[in-house]
């Protein structure tokens, strides 16, 4: 992040990584910063980084490097900061990483494959906004052979639980196989759990479900339970940014891939 800028308060927490920009307006407002020494409980004061101290409950802050991972999620891992049953979690894979991350959306439990995480809540939210329709891609395997009606039922949308409508921007028969349906759905809208419910809104369930792209990102070179960090070409890409003049950590600034980081394997 460039030092020699000027912006509103509530915008430092959410450049630093720290919150959320509706989470910093709280912050601000409950008197836990101080600018220079004094409470300050304005969210529209403006400050500059290279000449104010700004604290937060009585410590500095610094930038921290702006962070894009790029994890395959395996099934049975949990998309959580800790868990009281003790499941496994994405941050256990992420090792010291993962202190500075957040999840960009989630996957349940049962659902592997392409998950983002930032400390960079703009990115988050251009890349989640139903507005961006950034395209996100799964494979599902259905209990049971669809017809192409159903298929096309799909595809047009259909009406989930509470009136709640799913409207992908495509549905798609893979193959199928035995006496399963394998399909391709792209959606863009980011509900929760979207596709499930979309099969369940037509009397049938998901047995397996991959995330396997996002925009242009794909699982390409990566194994379960890895992770690598975005280029800076993608991170242009994705979040409609301008291409930092920072290089990533363990990125190579004009590459268009990078070698995939050891994390911890998905059992």
């Amino acid at each position: 992040m460039a030092t020699k800028t000027a912006m509103t308060l509530d915008r430092v927490l959410s450049r630093f990584g720290i919150a959320s920009r509706t989470a910093s307006l709280e912050m601000i407002r409950a008197g836990r910063l101080k600018v220079n020494g004094k409470v300050e409980r304005d969210p529209e004061r403006w400050v500059w980084l290279e000449r104010d101290a700004i604290h937060l409950d009585g410590k500095r802050l610094r930038p921290v490097p702006r962070m894009y991972l790029l994890l395959y999620k395996p099934k049975g891992v949990i998309t959580s900061h800790g868990d009281p049953d003790g499941r496994k979690t994405i941050y256990d894979l992420l090792g010291a990483n993962g202190r500075w991350v957040a999840p960009v959306g989630r996957l349940d439990k049962d659902t592997s494959g392409l998950l983002l995480l930032t400390n960079d809540t703009e990115f988050g939210h251009a890349v989640m906004s139903p507005e961006s329709r950034v395209p996100k891609t799964y494979v599902a395997k259905i209990n049971a052979l669809l017809s192409d009606e159903v298929i096309e039922q799909l595809a047009r949308g259909v009406e989930m639980k509470r009136g709640d409508w799913a409207r992908p921007q495509s549905v798609r028969r893979l193959e199928d196989r035995g006496k399963y349906t394998w399909l391709e759905i792209v959606l863009t809208e980011g509900k929760n759990r979207e596709v499930r419910r979309m099969m369940e809104a037509v009397g049938f369930t998901v047995l397996k479900l991959v995330r396997t792209r996002i925009g242009p990102l794909t699982l390409e070179g990566l194994e379960v339970g890895k992770y690598r960090p975005l280029t800076q070409r993608e991170v242009a890409v994705l979040g409609h940014k301008p291409v930092s003049e920072t290089p990533q950590p363990g990125s190579r600034a004009n590459d268009v891939r990078v070698r995939s980081t050891n994390a911890a394997s998905a059992s």
